[in-house]
């Protein structure tokens, strides 16, 4: 008796629920005329799910939508609540990629039937979510195309006729293109009062591109934040993401930071393109006497390798190098990164997320791999720099950055950080500093005199260098750019290096406490070569120019001395 009360409540219970969905269906429909929207219950129909796939599963179910049908370019949408920010944002974003979007009223129950699909979505799709697959006959010939700043700015301008719908998407397009094209490092879009200003990051400097109007501007927002999994209705607040673009048969991953601004949100797109990644020791620019030295350092099966510098000096690149070129079947290679910036075989790369795996906390975990050699990002505090240190004294190459302004300053670096001066001296093999200076084209150059200001600074430096034989037999001239008006005047970086190697002298200095520049004097007796002094040495061979030097090292002999 008991059993059968039970049984009807269940039954009565799924009568209500019925009579509660079959309510919402009546209501919705009723809103659908409100609205002047057709209504749909999506029951009763087959969702298409290439439709579907237009549109991330957790946009959709986050702001109740989803695309059910599509026949063409025209494309049928289910919303539940038509009038939220987020759901207009999503139908123009589908606009701007070519879609003729019709928007139906739909009750959750509806929704619910359509995301269902959700799973259908083959492993295969699913694992391309993010990313814009650009790998057409026509864009792949764009990068090719778009290989110049003004050819960029050409492309771009010829899509002011264009219907919204499709110049949205283009733009993006020609600016990707363009920006692969062009080698940039980065693309910044900036709103302005009145216009939003999009420039390159090129060799390291912000070359301005294009400015778009704002209505433009909100539909690229839109796409990018969807293509990168942020929430598309959040403009108070940083966001970053990812996607990927597909250029022939590689993945460039594209890391979106979004910062809301006065004007708008403001998107940087830092571009990683793992075939513009220098594997090789000799593409880094070090000079010969130098490498000889390093590739000896690198190949120690203990001690600590360290490279210096600011942010953006070329620091992790030159690293990378470094384990590419001592990578082998028979050791065991390791990272901790912040983030992983490129993706190398055969090495065992992991990164930090700053709650359950640090730095000080990923060191001390892949000690306990057994590995070989380990890189460590970066040495930030006493902890990691402890346990670096330990590593490198107990049967580990270490390899690891340092944020100091030369060589000679990372012995007092670690010593303030709290290392005992005894132990950063035994630890070290070699301390390396790196600038990266714009490389002028051997096609588009000219050489002139070598006068004024100019002249009394390279023979200051001159004057510094221990091996003469370094310096060249003429050195009253220089090069500077010779390029068409409007054209970048540099093309490519290389790196200009100083390196200390841990001798039994810099040893006694380090202990003494001496100061930095008694080091560089005491590590002269060695060889050592400045960056300023490897950079007028580059001036003069017509790699570079005084101009790059001034801007990255410094104006005066004080400062590079």
């Amino acid at each position: 008796m008991v059993s059968m009360v039970f049984d009807l409540n269940e039954e009565s219970k799924l009568k209500l629920d019925a009579l509660r969905l079959e309510e919402e269906e009546r209501l919705v429909e009723m809103l659908s005329h409100k609205y002047d929207l057709p209504y749909k219950d999506l029951r009763k129909y087959a969702i298409n799910t290439d439709a579907l796939r237009l549109v991330p599963e957790d946009a959709a179910r986050r702001l109740g939508v989803a695309p059910f049908g599509m026949s063409g370019k025209k494309l049928d949408v289910a919303i539940r609540t038509p009038n939220i920010p987020g759901v207009q944002d999503i139908t123009r974003d589908l606009e701007g990629r070519g879609y003729d979007v019709t928007r139906h009223m739909v009750s959750t129950q509806s929704l619910e039937c359509a995301w269902h699909f959700y799973k259908d979505l083959s492993f295969a799709t699913a694992t391309e979510a993010g990313v814009l697959d650009i790998s057409s006959d026509h864009i792949r010939s764009l990068t090719t195309e778009l290989t110049t700043l003004q050819a960029t700015k050409n492309a771009l301008a010829t899509l002011g006729d264009m219907k919204k719908l499709y110049r949205v998407t283009r733009t993006l397009e020609i600016i990707l293109a363009g920006a692969l094209g062009n080698g940039a490092s980065d693309i910044h879009t900036e709103p302005q009062e009145n216009a939003v200003e999009v420039r390159f990051r090129l060799d390291g400097v912000l070359v301005p591109v294009i400015t778009i109007d704002h209505d433009t501007y909100k539909a690229i927002l839109t796409r990018i934040k969807l293509l990168s999994g942020l929430k598309i209705n959040i403009r108070t607040s940083a966001q970053d993401g990812r996607f990927s673009v597909r250029v022939d048969t590689r993945d460039i991953e594209i890391r979106t930071s979004i910062l809301p601004s006065n004007y708008g949100e403001t998107i940087v797109m830092r571009l990683l393109d793992p075939s513009s990644i220098c594997h090789g020791l000799e593409q880094l620019g070090v000079r010969p006497s130098l490498l000889e030295i390093i590739k000896r350092e690198i190949q120690k099966p203990n001690g600590l390798i360290l490279n210096t510098g600011p942010t953006g000096s070329g620091k992790t690149t030159t690293l990378y190098a470094f384990l590419t070129f001592i990578a082998n079947p028979d050791i065991k290679i390791i990272t901790i990164e912040d983030p992983i910036e490129y993706h190398m075989q055969h090495i065992v790369q992991t990164q930090v997320n700053h709650k359950d795996y640090t730095f000080a906390s990923g060191l001390r975990s892949t000690l306990r791999q057994d590995p070989d050699v380990i890189m460590v990002g970066e040495i930030r505090d006493t902890e990691v720099a402890e346990t670096a240190v330990h590593a490198a004294l107990t049967g580990h190459l270490v390899f690891s950055t340092l944020h100091t302004n030369n060589a000679a300053g990372a012995f007092p670096r670690l010593i303030d950080i709290g290392i005992n001066p005894s132990m950063a001296a035994s630890a070290i093999n070699v301390v390396m500093a790196q600038r990266l200076l714009r490389t002028l084209d051997p096609a588009h150059r000219k050489e002139v005199p070598l006068v004024g200001d100019d002249r009394a600074f390279v023979e200051g430096i001159l004057d510094k260098i221990h091996d003469r034989s370094l310096i060249p037999p003429h050195t009253d001239t220089m090069w500077v750019p010779d390029v068409p008006e409007g054209e970048i005047e540099y093309r490519g970086r290389v790196g200009v290096y100083e390196a200390i190697t841990t001798t039994r002298d810099i040893e006694d200095a380090v202990r003494k406490n001496l100061t930095i520049r008694e080091l560089e004097e005491v590590a002269r007796k060695q060889g050592f070569l400045s960056m300023h002094e490897d950079a007028i040495l580059k001036v003069l061979e017509g790699v570079t120019t005084m101009e790059e030097v001034r801007r990255i090292l410094g104006d005066s002999i004080d400062t590079a001395l």
